[in-house]
């Protein structure tokens, strides 16, 4: 008996008929696809699979190929088993991923420190392994015997894991010979890792890769010292707290130390504002601070609480939000899929901005706007000027852009730019995203702000991501400091409000197989209860309970 197959691609649904079970890249064959040599997994019925997934009655599928956010990191987690593989095969060692930066991944050696030797030689067996073309099979293990095989591999952390979460069955990976874990399907060949190198970056290694702009070109490192000095204080810190994996942070929470946790993250927090605050007064002409990062790194509490950090010191900072100088709804400029563009730094009206900045600076009175989120509209704000001892704060995703403030001098202006920028780990090789993190947060706080259903907030996330790439982040390299906003305990906190909402998504969305990734990444975590979170915490502008709203 036949069945048919419905492949969506370059916007046109083709019609492909099967007599027996197939597999996607049988279908990828019969299929008019462009771009084949690209294509690292497939979506069947709005779920992500492998493309090794075998379908056997009537479907609708989505080829996913590394030009998109989720195929690009597909291509990731396969370069990183092969890291690992080829780690184990010619060092007898083990990788840490430990951040990303840079279209790269930090990774380092369990052994110690790395040598470009090693590098060169991680490398070398890599691009065997891709020039082999072997295969990288999926396998639903049970609990019991993932959990035997991985000890014995010498992941113990990911045995423990998996007994924390109590998952059974279990999806692994395999290749030659080795097993991983990881929460999104891999590449079904090594030989599709083409694009990718690994050098030293003492300590440890980069493991770079393409862009979303170009998947077959590497780009340029571009992270300054400040930044890298951030990333490492943070791992650094992570590692004296004992809290690095979620096979760490369930021991934690199972020992009732949650709350030690939450008291550290938020001293860890209050002591990086404090010595913001400083580095601005000892510069001595900053009367503006700028305060940018993407959408959910937590940029209006930073703000609220750094403005009481430099009160401590005697000034008084008064703040402007980017946000009130939007243009009319009906102005806001399209999207190349003709949707508004909330994220280009057109949206906003600039010479408004620069004018308002210039005058308060030289000491003159203002009307500031204030911009009516229901309505679409700008209105009157407060008048305002400021004193002597003021220090004028601006806060939003465009506050480091160039043409924002652009007749200051550079003397005049601080720069802070806030993101989650690392965070605790699943497992040695599998990071939790800081974009997945701000997801979450925005799921959270978008419903219970704004009544935006689960479903909303993942369909426009793509564009805000694609935004924050074009808009945002190639300003970070700008900034006088980095602010890391992230909490070691909040994605135990976030679980507890995001898995209901992401459980209402219904199996016909489009945004389903999202929604289903997202419960596959919080099931590693432990709950953490939201009571003892203080309320001048990050966390409490997402979740509710902040002091400053």
């Amino acid at each position: 008996m036949s069945f048919f197959i419905n492949v969506y691609s370059n916007g046109s649904m083709e019609r492909v008929e099967a007599h027996t079970p197939i597999m996607g890249q049988e279908v990828l064959d019969l299929a008019n696809v462009s771009a084949k040599e690209s294509v690292v997994a497939w979506r069947v019925n709005r779920i992500l699979r492998p493309l090794g997934w075998i379908v056997d009655s009537d479907a609708e599928v989505e080829f996913v190929s590394i030009s998109t956010f989720e195929g690009l990191e597909i291509y990731r987690r396969t370069l990183t088993f092969l890291m690992a593989l080829a780690c184990k095969k010619v060092l007898s060692d083990d990788i840490f991923v430990r951040y990303s930066m840079d279209s790269s991944y930090y990774c380092e050696l369990k052994s110690g420190d790395a040598t470009r030797e090693q590098a060169d030689t991680i490398k070398t067996e890599m691009n065997r392994l891709i020039s082999m073309n072997l295969p990288i099979h999926m396998a639903i293990l049970s609990l019991d015997r993932a959990s035997d095989i991985f000890s014995r591999q010498g992941d113990l952390d990911k045995s423990r894991l998996m007994q924390w979460t109590g998952m059974d069955p279990i999806t692994v990976y395999r290749c030659a010979g080795m097993y991983g874990h990881f929460g999104m399907p891999l590449a079904s060949s090594t030989a599709i890792a083409k694009t990718f190198d690994v050098i030293l970056c003492e300590p440890g290694l980069l493991l770079r890769f393409p862009s979303i702009n170009d998947p077959c070109v590497i780009p340029p490192i571009s992270t300054t010292a400040p930044q890298m000095g951030v990333f490492r204080e943070y791992s650094e810190w992570l590692s004296l707290l004992g809290v690095t994996t979620m096979d760490s942070l369930h021991d934690r929470v199972a020992n009732g130390a949650s709350l030690d946790l939450v008291l550290c993250s938020e001293a860890f927090h209050s002591e990086a504002l404090a010595r913001i605050a400083r580095h601005i007064i000892d510069k001595g002409q900053s009367r503006l601070v700028c305060i940018a990062g993407p959408s959910s790194s937590g940029k209006t509490t930073t703000s609220k609480r750094l403005s009481i950090q430099l009160q401590i010191y005697g000034k008084n900072p008064v703040p402007v939000e980017l946000d009130n100088y939007y243009v009319d709804r009906k102005h806001v400029p399209l999207d190349e899929s003709g949707q508004p563009d909330f994220e280009t730094i057109d949206a906003i009206d600039v010479p408004l901005i620069n004018k308002n900045l210039n005058d308060l600076l030289k000491g003159k009175e203002v009307q500031l706007p204030k911009y009516d989120f229901h309505t679409g509209t700008r209105k009157h704000g407060s008048r305002l000027k400021l004193r002597p001892n003021d220090i004028l704060i601006i806060e939003g995703i465009h506050g480091l852009n160039d043409r924002v403030g652009e007749d200051i001098p550079r003397d005049g202006k601080y720069r802070v730019f806030v993101s989650p920028l690392t965070g605790v780990s699943i497992d040695t090789y599998n990071r939790i995203g800081t974009t997945d993190i701000r997801l979450i947060r925005r799921l959270v706080r978008d419903y219970r702000t704004r009544g935006h259903s689960p479903e909303r907030t993942l369909s426009m996330w793509p564009s805000v991501v694609r935004g924050a790439h074009r808009h945002v982040f190639p300003y970070q390299q700008s900034a006088d400091t980095l602010f890391n906003s992230s909490l070691v305990y909040e994605i135990g906190v976030l679980k507890g409000y995001a898995e209901p909402l992401l459980r209402s998504v219904h199996e016909s969305s489009p945004v389903y197989g999202e929604a289903r990734r997202l419960l596959s990444m919080l099931s590693f975590s432990p709950v953490i209860p939201s009571e003892n979170i203080p309320n001048i915490s990050i966390l409490r502008e997402f979740i509710g309970g902040s002091c400053f709203y």
